[in-house]
């Protein structure tokens, strides 16, 4: 698997935060059996999310792998790990030599086609700890990533994430900015992507169990 240097990355340059993205962080030759692989072997799960009082399909599939037993909570949804594999493990790895950051979780979304979505959200859950970095790799087709300043909704931006590519959020970004991958009308195919980061509080579920 390629890593590639400092000097191929881009810094968004955002207030708050620090957002450094990777363009060509694994090779398309890779990238493409590795999506192939995620696509195919992941045991992807349909959530269902509440609401308003209303539930409904979590639009996207999901997966979630940790060092931990410990579950992962996020919009009154838990997650179980499955153990990291060989192939995810190694990634993780990977991807922690570039960042200079120790993750024990990945949380892995399958956008099936451009119907679904992950709306405005901050990944800033108590488990994770004050100031969370997370890693975010994408495979697959091409979305758009929107950020915009929790407190100063004028500041926004948004970035083209491609197959390949590696998103670092780092810093205060999770406190002081949203980020959402919009719905889109065009026709596209399947878009995977692996967060990485790190569950902090492991006994805040004590009954747990390995799926």
């Amino acid at each position: 698997m390629q890593l590639f240097s400092e000097s191929n990355s881009i810094n968004l340059n955002i207030e708050d935060g620090e957002v450094i993205y990777y363009p060509n962080f694994v090779n398309n030759k890779d990238a493409n059996l590795l999506f192939e692989y995620l696509l195919n072997q992941i045991p992807w799960q349909l959530d269902k999310i509440t609401v308003f009082g209303k539930t409904y399909n979590q639009p996207r599939l999901t997966s979630f792998y940790s060092e931990l037993d410990t579950p992962l909570k996020y919009s009154n949804v838990t997650m179980y790990p499955h153990k990291f594999d060989s192939k995810l493990l190694k990634l993780k790895k990977t991807i922690e030599q570039l960042s200079k950051v120790t993750y024990n979780c990945c949380l892995l979304n399958q956008y099936r086609d451009g119907n679904d979505s992950n709306g405005w959200h901050a990944d800033d859950e108590k488990q994770l700890g004050k100031n969370p970095e997370i890693a975010s790799l994408s495979l697959g087709a091409e979305r758009m990533f929107h950020l915009k300043h929790k407190f100063k909704p004028h500041k926004k931006e948004k970035i083209k994430l491609q197959h390949g590519s590696l998103l670092l959020m780092k810093g205060a970004t999770q406190h002081y900015w949203l980020h959402q991958i919009p719905k889109t009308k065009q026709n596209i195919k399947s878009r995977i992507n692996l967060t990485f980061r790190s569950i902090k509080e492991e006994t805040e579920f004590p009954q747990t169990r390995f799926l």
